[in-house]
């Protein structure tokens, strides 16, 4: 017990000491890729906040502080982006073509997270799929199944 005392104070008085990741960390992409989308329409949800981050804790398995910092992470990572490239570029050396995919899948459940997509949303997801080598075809495979799964009306004739 007392060894547990001990490590929370010295928790106290050495800043930083909690959850970290490297720049280079795969997840923090996806977190930054996840705002990105967030943002594409010009007004962040509270429901996207939240689909974020059930689906991140899912994903990689984390604890509420591991998927906090990582998520902070994220957020500074993406604040720091002037574009899509920087992530994709390095999910591309990171991931599968079948992990690209279900990261596209990730991202239709965030954009469907308030109910609805928007034509920002959609062209986001359109150039992020586009980057990291998703076919069209499997982009809207992937909103199509995300969109059936939660209940959200989908514009079948809509091909982008």
């Amino acid at each position: 017990m007392f060894d547990r005392l001990r490590s929370f104070i010295d928790g106290l008085t050495r800043p930083g000491t909690g959850p970290s990741f490297t720049k280079d960390d795969p997840r923090i992409a996806v977190i930054a890729l996840s705002m990105q989308v967030m943002e594409a329409d010009g007004q962040i949800m509270e429901a996207e906040r939240k689909t974020l981050r059930d689906v991140m804790r899912e994903h990689y398995d984390l604890d509420d502080a591991m998927l906090d910092a990582l998520i902070a992470a994220g957020e500074r990572a993406e604040k720091e982006a002037i574009d899509f490239y920087h992530f994709t570029t390095m999910l591309n050396r990171s991931l599968d073509d079948e992990q690209k995919i279900e990261l596209v899948g990730m991202l239709w459940e965030i954009v469907y997270a308030d109910g609805s997509r928007s034509e920002l949303e959609d062209h986001a997801l359109w150039r992020i799929a586009d980057l990291l080598g998703v076919s069209g075809r499997d982009r809207i495979v992937q909103r199509q199944q995300v969109a059936s799964k939660l209940h959200v009306e989908d514009e079948k004739t809509q091909t982008t």
